[in-house]
């Protein structure tokens, strides 16, 4: 979800690997050991949880998480957490990173120290101040000087267990001072509009004697104001802090007035200064994202030029008609000069899939490849472009596939936690080999049978690349029969299946890493499924350890590889099937949220459909009711707990539009609604990436549906009218107008001028990559000999037309460039430090104006 930004759309991404954590502290008693688990926060929200590790002072985690980041936030943190089943679960530290400081750590493992936990530390939000300084003269003639301190919002506080009741207290500090006032309580709301003004005297009149007297210089210096945030709590502990604000009166200056927004801040010396590592530390990768994109406009040279790349080598009837090799096309020359081509892969095949051009430009690269390849049993065997960007088609495109062909039977193995270990050395005391051999030939067979029988359902688009695979590799290597079958097996099995298997949580198969028993199983039937994918000649000689050789006599029969041959023909027959003919639900997204559900009556007045809010007519917490709700491409149910029958299910045709609902309507932050032809459900998410989550995948499945509506109310209806256009007929037609736009075909949902500025961010860190690509090209053309050394890792087959296409790229990398560079030196010029969007306190835009004054030019 991107935020506008004056003419651009800024888009935030973070991609977590949380590895583990070390020498957590003991728990005080006899048992000592901890069952730990870590969450993910933006701020104070969590929006991460991985599972929990039981008995360990060094749990290892192992699980990776991505999400689309839909608002601003100040921290990425991180709290490791010790499950109590009795009392609400212990805080043992925690790692807060502040996002300026976020590229110091971009993609690299790296171990944080855990931080204490203090109540007086975890804030985050904004207040909105005006402070004016005004002359008073008394009854008795006597001049002073009163400061009026206004308080008109706040916003983004964070909830503290499940509710946000807040109220400011103001207090004017200095030599003898101990005024202290209060706002109002604003309950159920954490963006809370205030508007209270409070008057302090500032200059004492009986102190003074004369009527004038400077007051910059008298008093004002030593004063200041604190403002400070607080959760009316009901508990016995007393009010949560929630952030505060110390504002030097200096500020005022000659004009005597000063208004401004002010991030939010922990107190002063908070919590007990700990040594490094006394709380242990925690392993993690970060990487964060922040795509500045232009209107489309902006990108179409380079655009034009990057598709270019799928047509500059044209086959026919297997026969190439050298138009210009591929290794001359703007794609291929980002693979050459990126460090990893993982990099270059993930935005064109988004690209190429967004322009359906994906088909031309991987066959045209693989094609290059297999011409390169000297021995058929190495084929697609190296990290190329090729194989990267193949794996990520496959990712995006055969996500769904992967859904409903594996998980079922990952799921009963993670559940069922049959014994599967053939190891004689790591065999347990009560287990029996042959009952495990047993129990893992089962597995084996079940889901071996599942993926053979599930071509049909090979999505079009991958069928077609392995088709395109499977033609280059057979005329290429003619006397290898096999050929045709491996180049295609060692993507669908060795790149595809086996890793789903392996870890099922990297391919949305599971919600978490799987506990080491049931990974130990997930790998002895990955190794399988692999090597009877991929029809070696010495199917044993494929496993080093002797039990794995043994084992796999169960499937050395002749209908294996029969099977095997028949899955890889069906899907390499130049993609005739179609994903959306496919019969069964495919599970889209699960889990717990709160609903409730209205219908407006002839009366005007809602009438809930839950049973205990029936007759009501408000909306109260009572009537959100936590519910289990499933999405398939069919129906979208809710359930009372998860696994029991259907509450209610809506067919995906009666989803008339799917939008957020504004806060105002029930002071509940998170919430959207789905909209029906005769009612509309109102859904809390539990926080602001799920609640983006469900939108755009129940927009995204009923995107297609014929009644869709043009235009919803944003608010509820409430009291007889809508809250939002406060117009009284219920059946009033919406007042703004739905988002839409958005494929239909939920995997590939891609954003083709993002993509590019990704791709036009990597030519720009690589420039002098390209540059030194320019000097290989100009030393090939002049001397006619052996390569210098330094040139070498490029391959340049057509020295002059890769020259031509990379003083191309350079035109188009400096034009976007000094556009960005114009882009920020407006801003620079427009914004005002102080303001909303950059309140006094935000550490990123102070980084930011030094970076301006240090260097006049700016490159992304």
């Amino acid at each position: 979800m991107a935020v506008e930004e004056e003419g651009l759309r800024v888009f935030q991404s973070v991609k977590i690997k949380i590895g583990e954590a070390k020498n957590i502290p003991p728990y005080p008693g006899p048992n000592r050991m901890r069952d730990c688990y870590c969450t993910v926060n933006l701020d104070q929200e969590e929006v991460f949880r991985t599972k929990i590790i039981e008995k360990s002072l060094c749990p290892f985690y192992g699980e990776d998480f991505y999400c689309e980041i839909p608002r601003s936030f100040r921290h990425l943190s991180f709290y490791i957490f010790d499950r109590d089943v009795f009392r609400r679960d212990s805080s043992i530290g925690k790692v807060a990173v502040k996002k300026e400081d976020l590229q110091k750590y971009h993609g690299k493992d790296t171990w944080f120290p855990l931080q204490p936990v203090s109540a007086d530390s975890e804030v985050q939000g904004k207040v909105h101040l005006e402070l004016r300084l005004s002359e008073v003269i008394t009854d008795s003639g006597v001049v002073c000087h009163k400061l009026a301190t206004r308080v008109l919002e706040c916003q983004g506080l964070p909830i503290v267990n499940g509710q946000c009741d807040p109220y400011a207290a103001v207090s004017l500090l200095g030599p003898s001072r101990s005024e202290a006032k209060k706002t109002k309580v604003k309950r159920r709301t954490n963006n809370p509009q205030f508007d209270e003004v409070f008057f302090f005297e500032v200059t004492r009149p009986l102190s003074y004697t004369k009527r004038q007297f400077d007051i910059e210089e008298e008093d004002v210096d030593k004063l200041a104001l604190r403002v400070e945030l607080w959760n009316a709590s009901n508990l016995k502990f007393g009010d949560e802090f929630l952030g505060g604000v110390r504002v030097p009166l200096r500020v005022l200056g000659q004009a005597g007035v000063h208004e401004a927004w002010y991030f939010l801040q922990p107190r002063d010396n908070v919590g007990k200064s700990v040594k490094a590592d006394e709380l242990g530390s925690l392993r993690l990768n970060i990487i964060y994202t922040e795509d500045h994109v232009f209107p489309s406009e902006h990108y179409s040279p380079l655009r034009d030029l990057l598709l270019q790349s799928a047509h500059v080598e044209v086959c026919v009837l297997h026969v190439c008609e050298q138009v210009c090799p591929v290794s001359t096309s703007a794609a291929h020359i980002l693979g050459e000069v990126c460090r990893e081509k993982q990099e270059a892969a993930v935005p064109l095949v988004r690209l190429f899939l967004h322009y359906g051009k994906i088909v031309p430009f991987v066959s045209a690269i693989a094609n290059a490849e297999v011409n390169r390849t000297q021995d058929p049993n190495t084929i697609f065997r190296g990290n190329s472009l090729t194989s990267k960007c193949i794996d990520e088609t496959m990712k995006l495109a055969g996500m769904h596939y992967l859904q409903v062909t594996l998980k079922p039977i990952i799921d009963e193995i993670c559940t069922d936690h049959k014994p599967c270990e053939i190891d004689p050395v790591k065999l347990k005391e009560s287990e029996n080999l042959d009952t495990n051999r047993e129990n893992l030939r089962q597995y084996v067979d079940r889901i071996f049978n599942v993926i053979t029988t599930s071509g049909v359902r090979c999505p079009t688009v991958m069928c077609d690349i392995f088709f395109s695979l499977r033609e280059s590799a057979a005329t290429r290597f003619q006397v290898d029969q096999d050929v045709r079958y491996t180049a295609v097996s060692s993507f669908i099995f060795l790149r595809f299946f086996a890793p789903a298997i392996l870890s099922p949580n990297l391919f949305q198969l599971r919600p978490h890493h799987p506990d080491p028993c049931t990974s130990r199983t997930l790998t002895l039937i990955s190794k399988t499924i692999q090597t009877l994918g991929s029809l070696a000649k010495s199917k044993s000689a494929n496993f080093k350890e002797s039990y794995m050789a043994a084992f796999y006599d169960y499937f050395n029969e002749q209908k294996y590889a029969d099977a095997v041959k028949n899955f890889l023909d069906l899907i390499s027959s130049s993609g005739k099937w179609d994903q959306k003919s496919i019969e069964t639900p495919i599970m889209l997204k699960e889990g717990s949220v709160k609903l409730t559900i209205t219908r407006v009556d002839g009366k005007g007045s809602c009438r809930f459909m839950i049973k205990r809010a029936q007759g009501r007519n408000r909306f109260g917490m009572k009537n959100f009711k936590k519910r289990w709700f499933r999405l398939t491409n069919h129906e979208f149910t809710y359930h009372k707990t998860k696994g029991e029958g259907a509450l209610c299910s809506i067919p995906i045709e009666n989803i008339l539009a799917v939008e957020r609902l504004e806060e105002e309507s029930f002071k509940m932050k998170n919430m959207f609604q789905v909209i029906q032809p005769e009612r509309a459900l109102y859904i809390q998410a539990n926080n602001c990436v799920e609640a983006r989550d469900w939108i755009d995948i129940l927009t995204k499945v009923s995107q297609c549906n014929r009644k869709r509506l043009s235009t919803y109310h944003p608010s509820a209806y409430l009291n007889g009218h809508w809250l939002c256009c406060k117009v009284s007929a219920d059946s009033a037609p919406g007042c703004t107008p739905c988002t839409g736009g958005v494929p239909a075909n939920i995997q590939l949902d891609v954003d083709g001028d993002r993509e590019t500025e990704r791709i036009y961010s990597l030519f720009s860190t690589y420039m002098s990559k390209l540059v030194k690509m320019q000097e290989a090209c100009g030393s090939k053309s002049v001397y006619d000999g052996p390569e210098q050394e330094e040139y070498s890792s490029f391959v340049i087959d057509d020295p002059q037309e890769t020259y031509k296409t990379l003083k191309l790229i350079v035109a188009a990398v400096k034009t976007l460039e000094q556009q960005h560079t114009q882009y920020k030196r407006d801003k620079f010029r427009k914004t005002k430090y102080g303001s909303q969007e950059h309140p006094i306190g935000d550490n990123s835009f102070q980084c930011y104006i030094r970076q301006q004054s240090e260097s006049s030019t700016y490159s992304i």
